[in-house]
């Protein structure tokens, strides 16, 4: 059974777990849930009671969410690329210890602009989360920043999971633009060096609807309709 991602747009932090899927390089179809329509419908909440993306139906079958979980999951498929390490080792340590940051402090500086902007609210209270989540997205953006310090990728000389993940929620700064990147020299680097990689590339053209030039191995699309009639004929 070929792998399936159920990646949300617009501009979900499924994102991650696209460019981790190229650089895996390994057969994996994709599942478009748009936001918040189907993400919220009983149609999806079959695969994920939770309502949330990114989903993975696995090769075995079975189905893992929530970001931190997924990245995990194909680490442990990566290790010879690198992408993950062994459990047990320092390396494994230091990669989760950078996702649970990039998933908790990094993603959650994000949540009150996001609240600000979606579900609106008198000027005082859009004031108030503005003013909290820039504060707060200026911390996660100081701290990375000094966690990167002069290296090329977040754990060193090797892309991994933690990168693919980065930039994906580095690019919410387009919408709120609570930052300049450029005050952290460091993010703006691997933001950049990121942005020119062609399984980055690919993840866009992906949410765009563009023409989407594969470097790993996609194997298509499907729709959720299709993917939840074989859950049926599964059962």
């Amino acid at each position: 059974m070929t792998p399936i991602l159920f990646y949300g747009v617009p501009s979900g932090c499924s994102f991650g777990s696209i460019v981790a899927l190229e650089w895996l390089g390994q057969p994996y179809r994709l599942c478009r849930i748009e936001m918040p329509e189907v993400v919220s419908g009983e149609a999806y909440r079959r695969l994920n009671p939770v309502g949330e993306t990114p989903t993975l139906r696995t090769q075995g079958g079975q189905l893992i969410s929530e970001s931190l979980a997924i990245l995990n999951h194909l680490g442990a498929r990566g290790i010879d690329r690198r992408l993950g390490f062994a459990q047990g080792t320092p390396e494994f340590d230091r990669l989760n210890q950078i996702l649970a940051f990039l998933n908790t402090t990094f993603f959650g500086a994000y949540v009150p602009l996001w609240f600000a902007l979606e579900h609106g609210g008198d000027a005082e209270q859009q004031r108030v989360l503005r003013e909290f989540g820039t504060a707060q997205v200026r911390k996660a953006h100081a701290a990375l920043s000094a966690m990167l310090g002069d290296k090329p990728w977040l754990m060193g000389e090797q892309r991994t999971l933690a990168d693919a993940y980065f930039i994906g929620i580095a690019r919410w700064n387009d919408y709120h633009q609570v930052v300049d990147r450029r005050d952290y020299p460091n993010l703006q680097r691997l933001f950049d060096r990121l942005e020119a990689d062609p399984a980055v590339k690919f993840a866009h053209a992906i949410e765009d609807q563009r023409n989407a030039q594969s470097t790993g191995q996609f194997m298509g699309e499907v729709a959720l309709e299709t993917v939840l009639a074989e859950e049926t004929v599964a059962a």
